[in-house]
């Protein structure tokens, strides 16, 4: 028998009127995770879990309107959160609201935190079909367009990773600088106590003594690496020797849920019988950034999280794709080689090992978080100040990255994911 919305919506405990009838914990507080996609789920994990063992507060889930939202649902069922429907959540009162995106947050009837869901606030939304020019179109995350709507500010407050993007911000938004907060960046601290882990996430790569691994990493969209053509990834797996190097691909989940798990298995599946590792989508990818002896990147926000290792990034994907020019990504794009396809490679690896300038990727990887191992901290409080509770507990401490899981492929026209 169907289910009507309305039904579907009763049956959800922790936010019907007789909560108090059915709950077996009276909670007191009521938070709702806006989902959007699933990089922004995965960077709402990181918040949510800082308020895991206190039984004063229900988490919400809700899936948000998005042109990416293809894989969220089945994103939701797998971590077994309560998840109440668009329509629904919006006209349903909660303590604090959480989001990594904006799209339809001046819908709620809640205040709403907004943290950004990559490296810190770098790119500039391509132009629609009007054309608009990149210094019209503003920072996404900072930018007045998505901050304000009907000359209301929509987020209760704005999370920043860095102090120097409160100038940023100043520049886009002003009217936002006084719910500005910063805290931090959970994945520059995740990757910084994964650091003396390397030679684990190696072996779980399957990387053998006296190999190399070249991690070619490409965010979304037609400027991306992967966007440009699959000459380059093609090429580095087919024509880097094998016993010296071994080739891991890790792509935006944006890649993944535009086209679909199976496609984009099925489209490398040639590359990986040739010797390409594929990076899963559902695991953690910040070990195999430790990992890596070179990283092939570009605009995406995996390229500036890699320059806190200290070995060499090359660019590939459009030298000029819109990327705001005061920002720490356009810094690194500033100096890093560019990963010419018309060349051999081995010398162009050999030459990026050979120059690389270590205090450059130090100053890049500083601009990242001004709160270096504090995110948790930081950010806990503000949820609790949010919140209007006693933290409870413990300081949090910042776990290591899960060994990353890749994708098998077990026989032609066969893959599996571990």
């Amino acid at each position: 028998m169907s289910v009507t919305v309305s039904e579907s919506y009763q049956r959800h405990v922790p936010v019907r009127l007789d909560v108090e009838r059915w709950a077996t914990l009276r909670t007191r507080r009521r938070v709702l995770v806006v989902v959007h996609t699933v990089i922004a789920g995965q960077r709402l994990l990181d918040t949510i879990r800082l308020l895991e063992g206190d039984v004063r507060v229900q988490i919400v889930f809700t899936q948000a309107p998005d042109v990416f939202s293809n894989g969220v649902a089945e994103y939701l069922e797998q971590l077994g959160g309560l998840v109440l429907p668009w329509s629904q959540a919006v006209q349903t009162h909660f303590h604090l609201a959480l989001a990594a995106a904006h799209g339809g947050l001046h819908e709620l009837q809640t205040p709403v935190i907004v943290l950004p869901h990559g490296a810190g606030h770098n790119k500039i939304p391509a132009a629609g079909r009007n054309g608009t020019p990149a210094a019209q179109r503003g920072v996404y995350g900072l930018s007045r367009q998505r901050l304000v709507r009907d000359g209301t500010l929509v987020p209760e407050v704005v999370v920043l990773a860095h102090h120097e993007e409160l100038a940023r911000l100043g520049r886009e938004c002003p009217e936002a600088l006084p719910v500005a907060e910063v805290v931090g960046d959970p994945c520059f601290d995740r990757i910084a106590v994964s650091l003396p882990s390397r030679a684990l996430y190696r072996e779980a790569l399957g990387i053998k003594a006296g190999q190399r691994m070249v991690l070619a990493c490409s965010t979304w969209g037609p400027d991306s690496l992967l966007g440009q053509g699959w000459d380059l990834l093609e090429r580095l797996a087919t024509e880097l020797p094998r016993d010296e190097f071994r080739i891991v691909a890790l792509l935006h989940p944006h890649v993944w849920n535009a086209h679909g798990d199976w496609q984009v298995r099925a489209w490398l599946a040639g590359l990986a019988r040739s010797g390409l590792t594929l990076i899963s989508p559902h695991g953690d990818w910040a070990g195999a950034v430790v990992a890596a002896d070179y990283i092939v990147g570009d605009h995406g926000s995996v390229s500036l999280y890699a320059a806190m290792t200290g070995v060499p990034v090359l660019m590939g994907g459009r030298l000029d794709a819109d990327v705001d020019p005061g920002s720490p990504l356009a810094e690194l794009m500033s100096f890093a080689p560019r990963l010419r396809g018309d060349r051999p490679l081995r010398p162009q690896l050999r030459r990026s090992a050979a120059t690389c300038r270590s205090h450059r990727y130090e100053r890049v990887a500083a601009r990242i978080s001004s709160e270096p191992g504090r995110f948790s901290h930081k950010m806990r409080a503000l949820l609790y100040r949010k919140l209007r509770l006693r933290p409870l507990g413990a300081r949090v401490a910042t776990a290591p990255a899960r060994l990353p899981l890749t994708i098998r492929y077990d026989e032609p026209g066969s893959v599996t994911v571990p």
